[in-house]
Order: structure tokens, then C-alpha cells, then sequence
């Protein structure tokens, strides 16, 4: 297939290096010019994931329109803040009907809608039963450099979930599928906030106890977030759900437990952010999931507690205190 890839971040990079050595025809679009130059001439995107060789056959752009006229597939990958800037610029050159899949877990901020329904707002309605989801456990470094990754691939139309699977699958990178976008889209987007608490509890000092009680809660929470909006209750069981939250609350190369990391051991959230190029989406994700939580009134208390640390000024160590000192209550509560 012709592949068009917006944003060539770490993942876009990855998705890039993948599909082109899946056989597709690859354009990459970058915003940095720095980005572009590094991929033409030594073949690495030395800015967000150094030390990985592209293939020749991708090929990067810094024109949007070049990456995805005349597509088949066009991944949207660019952080969620930009991604209805980006993609509204995109839509003008997409012809025929392109599947588009999303692969930004986030939420926009302003409006509270996950990034497919943002890309769906801003693409003609032709384009509305070929939109897709992509989520799950999968760091780009590992996927670019071959390690066994398993994703879920969603879409509200059956046939584009399947054809997105078949693009995407090798015999290193295994995709499931799911009708459930809502769900999928919520739990991608959610377990980075709770990621920036397991990495406070981690660079507190804390142990292994309560990292897990803030993951077993923390999917507690997104899943009476996601059911109560709609989504599928064992979607969160799953691999955009528990796979993903454990992944990025555990891993050294989750971003988000970085930052969180940070904040624990005591720095502001200023100055860990200015050393960081990349982006961390948990910590635009934390305001809009506790809207999202006051909206539908669900409580979320890892959510609204790390809300507050962000927002607020509120320490690591006293979060803490906020979140073991609230009422007791039954486990299983509705």
C-alpha cells in the first residue's frame, strides 16, 4: 500500500522503519527541518529516536501535502495538542478515501474529544467509516528495533479494523481488533496520567506495593470513566487498557513515569519539561481527564490528584497523603 505517516516523532519514526519493511511505499512528514535533514542524510532521526536506521525506500518531507495525496493509508501521529492544526491542514490534499488511523493517544484539551474524533471533525464525512485507532503496549525503541509487540487495532466499520490489522501485522508485530474506538482511544490516553503517579510514587522512594495499588486503581478508574461514556467494559482488560497502564507505569522508557519520576524527587514540572524534547501526553491528558471525570460524574482520584500537582502547585508527597487519607470503602464500588 502507499503509506502517508503526519509526524515523525518517536513512534511515527517507528510506524515508518515497520511499514516500509512490511513491503508498503512509505512518505514520512516531519515539522522540524532538522528532523527532515537527519533522515535524508544519514537515514536516523537523530532528533527523537537515534540510533535506529531507515530504510532508503522511506522517504520524508517537510511537505504535508506530499505525504498523503494520493495514499491509501494515512497514520496521523502528531502530538494531541497540534493534531487538529495538522490534520485540518492535511485534509485539503487527502483524495479518493484514504483508511486514516489515529496512532496519538491524548485528548484535546479545549474540546474533551479523543484524537479520532478530532481527526473525524476535521476530515470530509466520506472519510467517516475508514477512521481507526491504533493503541496498546509498544515503546517505539522496541518496536523499531524488532522486539514482539502486540496492539489493538479499532474501528466503528469491521472491515476497516480488519484491513489495518493486515497493514500492520508481521511476524514481530501482532495486531488484534476491536469495534470498541471510545474505549481503546480513553485507556490509550488515560494510563499516562496515571504513569505520571507511579513515577512520583517511584521517585518518592516508594515500592513495588504501591506502584501496584495505583495501577490496579488507576484502571479502576479509567474503566468507570470509559463505561459510563460508553465504551466496552473489557476493553480496559485488555491490551489498550491493563497491557498499556502496566507498560507505561513500569517502563524505563515511558516518558510520562519519567516526568513523574522527576516530580517526586522533588522538581518542578517546568524544569523537567524544558529538558525534554519529546512529549509527555499525560501531562496535557490530566486536566482534560478530570473534566472529562466532572462532565460525567465519575469520581477519579489519581486523575484529579494528579490534576492538582500539575495545575495546582500540590507536592508529590502530599498527593499522597490526599489519596490514602480519603474515606474508606468497598472495593467494588459502582
Amino acid at each position: 500500500m502507499k503509506v502517508g505517516i503526519v509526524g515523525a516523532g518517536a513512534w511515527g519514526t517507528a510506524i515508518a522503519r515497520l511499514l516500509c519493511n512490511a513491503g508498503h511505499a512509505v512518505v514520512l512528514w516531519a515539522y522540524e527541518a532538522e528532523v527532515v535533514e537527519s533522515i535524508r542524510t544519514r537515514r536516523t532521526n537523530a532528533l527523537y529516536l537515534p540510533g535506529i536506521l531507515l530504510p532508503e525506500a522511506v522517504h520524508v518531507t517537510s511537505h504535508i501535502e506530499e505525504a498523503v495525496a494520493a495514499r491509501d493509508l494515512i497514520v496521523s501521529v502528531s502530538p494531541s495538542h497540534v493534531t487538529r492544526r495538522v490534520m485540518s491542514a492535511a485534509a485539503a490534499a487527502i483524495d479518493g478515501e484514504p483508511i486514516v488511523v489515529s496512532a496519538t493517544k491524548g485528548i484535546e484539551n479545549e474540546s474533551l474529544l479523543t484524537m479520532s474524533q478530532v481527526i473525524r471533525e476535521v476530515l470530509p464525512p466520506r472519510h467517516a467509516q475508514r477512521l481507526a485507532a491504533l493503541s496498546g503496549p509498544s515503546f517505539a525503541k522496541e518496536v523499531a528495533t524488532d522486539m514482539p509487540t502486540a496492539v489493538v487495532a479499532a474501528s466503528s466499520h469491521e472491515p476497516t479494523a480488519r484491513a489495518v490489522q493486515q497493514v500492520f501485522s508481521t511476524d514481530r508485530f501482532r495486531v488484534y481488533t476491536s469495534e470498541d474506538v471510545l474505549g481503546v482511544e480513553l485507556g490509550g490516553a488515560l494510563k499516562n496520567v496515571i504513569a505520571l503517579a507511579a513515577g512520583a510514587s517511584d521517585g518518592l522512594g516508594f515500592g513495588h506495593n504501591a506502584r501496584a495499588a495505583l495501577i490496579t486503581r488507576g484502571l479502576h478508574e479509567i474503566g468507570r470513566l470509559a463505561g459510563r461514556m460508553g465504551a466496552h467494559p473489557l476493553t480496559m482488560a485488555g491490551l489498550a487498557g491493563m497491557g498499556d497502564l502496566v507498560l507505561t507505569c513500569t517502563g524505563e522508557l515511558s516518558r510520562n513515569r519519567t516526568v513523574g519520576f522527576e516530580l517526586g524527587r522533588g522538581r518542578s514540572l517546568r524544569e523537567v519539561l524544558s529538558e525534554m524534547r519529546a512529549v509527555a501526553e499525560g501531562v496535557n491528558t490530566a486536566r482534560a481527564g478530570f473534566e472529562l471525570a466532572q462532565r460525567a460524574g465519575v469520581e477519579m482520584p489519581i486523575t484529579e490528584t494528579v490534576h492538582r500537582a500539575l495545575s495546582l502547585g500540590l507536592s508529590a508527597r502530599d498527593a499522597v497523603g490526599i489519596l490514602m487519607g480519603r474515606a474508606l470503602r468497598p472495593e467494588r464500588d459502582e
